[in-house]
């Protein structure tokens, strides 16, 4: 099986829906045929359709394709921390359920307009009032994760890349700084409970990339 293949569509799918996704695979395209290595999946069907699930996790040892989705994906222990200059929400999740969450809106006003304030006063202002919404962030999430970072597979983070590193540089969080981060910066638009679940769930999802075959698409 050849494991370079070009790229026609990519997709995520649920952890729960991916045994059924592969299932599918084989009966829209044939018989199926894998190469499993520890950081990815490779498929092939019968009709020359080829998809890759990517691994992000820990590496896949399993020798059966149906073994390797199980360790795929299993239920894991995450610790999430989202970050933005308005919000944050941090949470400990046992597979897609959040067991512990906290949320939390900061004021940091917008910025400046023309022929508004000085400029520089005002964005000292902003500058004074982030710091003071990633304390409370480093905050919760001492209070609610450090603790329990032993005990978590990895860290989840998404929102703004600068304000997750400011939070995690606090001294309180050097434990919880140091678990694995395998799933890239999640992207947050807010800080609500409700983006909290999603990023579970985006967190837990398996990336795959399709050829044209098996994306449907013509050459």
């Amino acid at each position: 099986m050849s494991f370079e293949f070009t790229i026609a569509r990519h997709v995520s799918v649920a952890a729960d829906r991916l045994p059924g996704w592969v299932k599918r695979f084989g009966l829209r395209h044939g018989a199926v045929s894998s190469t499993i290595l520890p950081d990815a999946i490779f498929l092939e069907a019968a009709n020359g359709a080829r998809a890759r699930l990517t691994n992000y996790w820990e590496p896949v040892d399993a020798k059966e394709l149906d073994e390797a989705l199980r360790q795929l994906i299993r239920p894991r222990r995450l610790a999430l921390l989202l970050v933005r200059k308005a919000a944050s929400a941090v949470g400990i999740a046992e597979g897609d359920e959040l067991v512990v969450h906290r949320v939390a809106r900061h004021y940091v006003q917008s910025r400046a307009k023309p022929g508004g304030w000085s400029q520089q006063r005002y964005a000292r202002r902003r500058a004074n009032q982030a710091r003071s919404a990633y304390q409370h962030a480093a905050d919760d999430a001492a209070e609610l994760l450090a603790s329990e970072a032993a005990s978590c597979d990895a860290l989840i983070t998404g929102g703004d890349r600068t304000a997750v590193d400011e939070v995690l540089a606090d001294p309180r969080l050097t434990r919880l700084g140091q678990l694995p981060r395998p799933v890239p910066l999640l992207p947050a638009p807010d800080a609500r409970l409700r983006v909290l679940a999603e990023a579970v769930r985006q967190a837990r999802a398996v990336p795959i990339a399709l050829d044209a075959v098996a994306a449907g698409v013509e050459s």
